[in-house]
């Protein structure tokens, strides 16, 4: 195993919100892409267990972080933060950069039949799709943080899936990022 790969706190997993990007030096980065369009940037991060989101237009910027833990580098500027366990909804209008962020949270805990079936699912579906992702071994088994991203002129639906061996965890996001119009 990795030594900077570390086991996750599944009860602790929280998502966080911010109106700034973040520094990629502050995470266990293992991987990033950038999705353009004329009128913003998405950039996605994926690291071990977690993800991040930063979607940019001329008029500002808004990051979704979510994470297992306190991460020690985000002080105390979130614009909303909440703990991910269960289904959760959250919605934030950012009316001086013309945003709106919506994003839908779930998490479960499944069996080893069940958890190992998803797993496969979802390599299948990281194969097909060509999504962000990366996956890692511990003694609790085979692990996976991964982020589908579809990009459009004035909106950004992502979907994040983060499986984790201990326990079975699995933690499922639906995330929308869109240009509000002027007016």
């Amino acid at each position: 195993m990795d030594a900077t790969i570390h086991e996750t706190c599944t009860q602790a997993y929280q998502t966080i919100l911010l109106d700034r990007a973040l520094h990629p030096e502050s995470f266990d980065l293992r991987d990033r892409r950038v999705f353009q369009s004329d009128a913003h940037e998405l950039e996605a991060w994926i690291m071990p267990g977690s993800h991040l989101l930063r979607f940019e237009s001329r008029d500002g910027c808004v990051s979704e972080l979510v994470i297992d833990r306190d991460s020690g580098v985000l002080g105390t500027d979130a614009v909303a933060s909440f703990l991910c366990a269960g289904d959760r909804d959250a919605e934030q209008e950012f009316a001086e950069a013309r945003m709106r962020y919506m994003t839908s949270v779930q998490t479960e805990s499944l069996t080893e039949n069940l958890y190992a079936s998803t797993m496969r699912e979802m390599l299948e579906h990281a194969e097909a799709s060509g999504c962000l992702r990366f996956e890692w071994e511990t003694d609790a088994g085979p692990n996976i943080s991964m982020v589908d991203v579809q990009a459009f002129n004035r909106e950004v639906h992502a979907q994040a899936y983060h499986l984790i061996a201990r326990g079975g965890f699995v933690l499922r996001t639906q995330t929308l990022f869109e240009l509000l119009s002027r007016g």
